[in-house]
């Protein structure tokens, strides 16, 4: 009996508190879905399943590091009970939808809100296939007696995504083709389309073990779709003064419209709000900072390599910073860094950042630093991923042209006036400080991929969890596992980090110094240095050790509860 009654849950939602989103059981088919206003009022459920502010800002990999790290990082998960990502209710809304909005007699509201739904269900489907591979398709709704729909076995990633590609296909051909921040439009679909076959195309390629086929049909549709939005939608790279236009796309209260396709909405009229300003600034959520290796991927302002600078290694805060592309300048503080509308420099905060290089990509005004009271506007889709997308595709699939580059990652440096790639120039003599951190990359177009995942990396930082699914495709699992560090200090001492004369920071041993207006940090507990006394990077959460199993970790295990309900289910590779 308890197996029957837990199918059943399966069947309306997987667990009780999923039934609160299910519309449907509070809606009749035979007095709703009558008119396009119904189809609206319906379809506006859908939009739940986008990212919250915390699902965009708050990265937690090897690009932002924190005082703890997840269980992905410590190679400590295990096999959930129950949960674990493995929920259908979503699904579940956009079937029950689909069943029934052919009910409303106008077919071109039918067509477009149908388009909508299957939006809904790639963008739903996308994101089960990352997490888990092999997962059962439902294209319709499942009832209480649907047991062998309900029992039914995975299907292979394969079908599901060619079912995912037919859905997007669907709403591009059938969504509005207007541009809007806040509602999914054809050129949404064309851009998940362009993240979703970039995303299969190379975990195709880079992942023999799981004999997917069809690499290169992945990416090309990633090209096609790239290329579609970038001809026809009149999207642009957003661009004002080179010093502040990276910083101020992410810093408006309203999401800018030249570059941001879609957007979750933040409104103080509306008391709709997130936390972003104060989880930059406190020590409440891990004191978030840049990790040292990408610091030193941001490349000179004149295009070199920072890394190829003899002494890179040792360089101080001040001296390191200078010169570089822009976009380092509108990530973190650096010296001369203001608040919006203020002009008292601010030096990092060592209390708000484990690493040293504290956040201000998305920091707005000081008036928004209250807990839980910011309104920037979160960007879900913006043109500057899609040009990433299809450079790397084009790159991936040995079709790049310099052309390519210019219509692509140029239009993304224009914004802070940084040189572009140089094709030749770049798989003449790839960068071995990148080489180093993509293990699995070689062949042809090397080079050149290691500069577009350079700029990606760069480009898309604190966005999306980007950095984990990119390493994820690119079965770069052991990136997680190096030592996560910080900035260079020489060791104990005195240390003005702006320098404008003035004391900001001592690390000390022994008896604690009185600096008026200086941060104090001991050495060996409130700061560690790899040499300690000596001097090194910052360490962060140096007494923990970081796994990542490469025969396991590229997917995440399918619960307990599940397989016990319907023994029909395998479980994942070594989660056994």
């Amino acid at each position: 009996m308890k197996k029957i009654i837990s199918l059943i849950a399966l069947a309306v939602g997987l667990s009780s508190c999923d039934l609160d989103l299910l519309p449907q059981d509070a809606i009749s088919p035979e007095t709703f879905f009558n008119t396009e206003n119904d189809l609206l009022l319906y379809t506006n459920s859908f939009y739940n399943a986008l990212p919250s502010a915390e699902d965009v800002y708050n990265e937690d990999v090897d690009n932002v590091v924190k005082n703890s790290l997840r269980d992905e990082l410590q190679g400590t998960r295990v096999v959930p009970t129950s949960g674990g990502g493995w929920s259908w209710s979503n699904l579940r809304n956009i079937n029950y939808f689909l069943a029934n909005s052919n009910k409303c007699p106008d077919k071109r509201a039918v067509a477009r809100y149908n388009g909508l739904a299957r939006f809904f269900r790639a963008y739903f489907y996308f994101g089960m296939v990352k997490r888990f591979g092999d997962v059962p398709w439902y294209s319709h709704t499942i009832e209480t007696t649907d047991l062998d729909l309900l029992t039914k076995a995975r299907d292979p990633r394969t079908m599901v995504m060619d079912s995912v590609l037919a859905d997007l296909n669907y709403a591009i051909a059938n969504l509005d083709a207007s541009r809007q921040l806040n509602t999914v439009t054809k050129w949404t679909a064309l851009a998940l389309k362009s993240r979703m076959a970039l995303h299969e195309g190379t975990f195709r390629k880079y992942h023999p073990e799981f004999n997917l086929p069809n690499s290169d049909k992945w990416l090309d549709e990633c090209i096609t779709a790239s290329e579609e939005l970038m001809k026809s939608s009149g999207y642009t790279i957003y661009k004002a003064t080179p010093t502040t236009a990276y910083l101020r796309l992410f810093s408006s209260d309203n999401a800018i419209p030249d570059e941001v396709i879609l957007a979750r909405d933040f409104s103080d009229e509306l008391q709709v709000y997130h936390n972003l300003n104060y989880y930059t600034m406190t020590a409440s959520y891990g004191r978030p900072g840049l990790e040292k290796r990408l610091v030193n991927s941001y490349l000179m302002a004149d295009g070199t390599p920072f890394t190829d600078i003899k002494g890179y290694e040792t360089k101080q805060f001040a001296e390191e910073v200078q010169n570089r592309d822009p976009r380092l300048a509108q990530t973190i503080r650096t010296p001369g860094y203001t608040r919006i509308g203020e002009n008292n420099p601010l030096v990092p905060e060592f209390g708000a950042t484990v690493t040293g290089y504290q956040l201000i990509k998305f920091v707005s005004a000081p008036k928004w630093d209250t807990f839980n009271k910011d309104i920037t506007d979160m960007p879900i889709f913006r043109y500057a991923e899609v040009l990433l997308n299809y450079a790397e595709a084009k790159a991936e699939r040995g079709t790049l042209t310099q052309a390519d580059l210019d219509a692509s990652i140029k239009l993304i440096r224009d914004r802070v006036g940084m040189p572009t790639i140089n094709l030749a120039a770049a798989n003449a003599k790839p960068d071995p400080y990148q080489a180093q951190q993509y293990t699995q990359l070689k062949g042809t177009n090397t080079g050149v991929i290691l500069e577009i995942r350079r700029e990606r990396r760069i480009e898309l930082v604190m966005e999306n969890f980007f950095r984990w699914d990119d390493l994820i495709r690119w079965k770069e699992g052991q990136a997680l596992t190096k030592q996560y560090k910080g900035m260079y200090f020489p060791g104990p001492g005195s240390y003005d980090l702006d320098k404008n004369g003035k004391v900001d920071l001592v690390i000390y041993e022994g008896t604690k110094p009185t600096v008026p207006g200086a941060q104090l940090l001991k050495l060996g507990s409130e700061i560690l240095l790899e040499n300690g006394n000596k001097g090194g990077n910052i360490v962060i959460n140096g007494h923990i050790n970081k796994k990542f199993n490469e025969a396991r970790d590229y997917l995440y295990p399918i619960p307990k509860q599940e397989r016990l309900l319907n023994t029909k289910l395998t479980q994942n590779p070594n989660w056994e």
